[in-house]
């Protein structure tokens, strides 16, 4: 494209050029040819920017559509039929500080406390702000996703027991996030009543939260394949991911959960 521009504007090229000397004798403003010209050739390189912009666009909705279509709801719910919903093991040990990952941001809705995101992370202790003084971080934060009704269940055998062991201490919160790629269910006046219809939870350490809209990025970056199942995470003052867990728990994984808490509640 940029090629037949330049071809196109050669004659124009010319004279512009002519016009330029023309300017720097008499010291006056651009001729009216060298400011069209330079007009002509911005168009065309703004078409090849767009254009490429575009392609990077369609680009990435095709490996997206490739990607969601290399697995299926009938894959999903084999996978969940022959292990209940454990498609792997809960961590044994707290994950090292060093080697622990950022829990990907997420905003939420609360039906009781609005707009919300997730991680809290911990202020600076040099930040003096007003709006760092107002936010409290949990020490621990357990966040329990469920992408389907079914797995919301497994959310509460996680996040029940650990409020039964820390909840006393003030020093954790658990999120059971649920989430909602339904467009109608995600319209303002939908939601809102959605919200007025929810139960709320008489517990101010235990939330129910909600995601609304598209969080494929936000699977892929937690490698979040199968909807069907549960993911778990303990999540440190700083947004980092210390111990996962998936699916329904056991008695097991549980205890695990409650020594890396106790870990991670000593650390600070």
């Amino acid at each position: 494209m940029m090629l037949r521009a330049a071809r196109a504007a050669r004659p124009l090229l010319r004279l512009s050029s002519a016009g330029a000397v023309g300017e720097r004798i008499r010291g006056s403003v651009p001729s009216a040819p060298a400011v069209f010209t330079r007009g002509f050739l911005d168009f065309f390189k703004k078409g090849d920017k767009e254009a490429a912009e575009n392609a990077e666009a369609r680009a990435k909705a095709k490996a997206r559509l490739t990607d969601e279509m290399r697995r299926g709801y009938f894959e999903d719910i084999s996978e969940i039929r022959k292990n209940a919903g454990k498609i792997a093991e809960a961590s044994k040990v707290i994950i090292p500080d060093d080697a622990a990952v950022k829990f990907p941001d997420l905003a939420l809705e609360s039906p009781v406390g609005g707009a919300l995101r997730l991680p809290l992370v911990a202020s600076p202790a040099e930040d003096n702000s007003p709006e760092a003084g107002r936010t409290v971080v949990p020490d621990a934060s357990l966040v329990c996703l469920s992408f389907r009704a079914n797995s919301q269940k497994m959310a509460e055998s996680w996040s029940l027991p650990f409020l039964d062991a820390f909840g006393a201490s003030g020093k954790v919160q658990a999120y059971e996030v649920s989430f909602i790629d339904s467009w109608l269910l995600s319209s303002g006046p939908v939601r809102r009543a959605f919200f007025k219809m929810i139960r709320k939870s008489n517990n101010p350490q235990r939330h129910a939260v909600y995601a609304f809209g598209d969080h494929y990025d936000f699977r892929k970056e937690l490698q979040i394949v199968n909807l069907l199942t549960g993911y778990i995470y303990l999540v440190d003052r700083l947004g980092r991911i210390r111990w996962q867990g998936f699916g329904p728990a056991t008695q097991e994984e549980l205890s695990s959960l409650t020594a890396c808490t106790s870990i991670l509640l000593d650390e600070k």
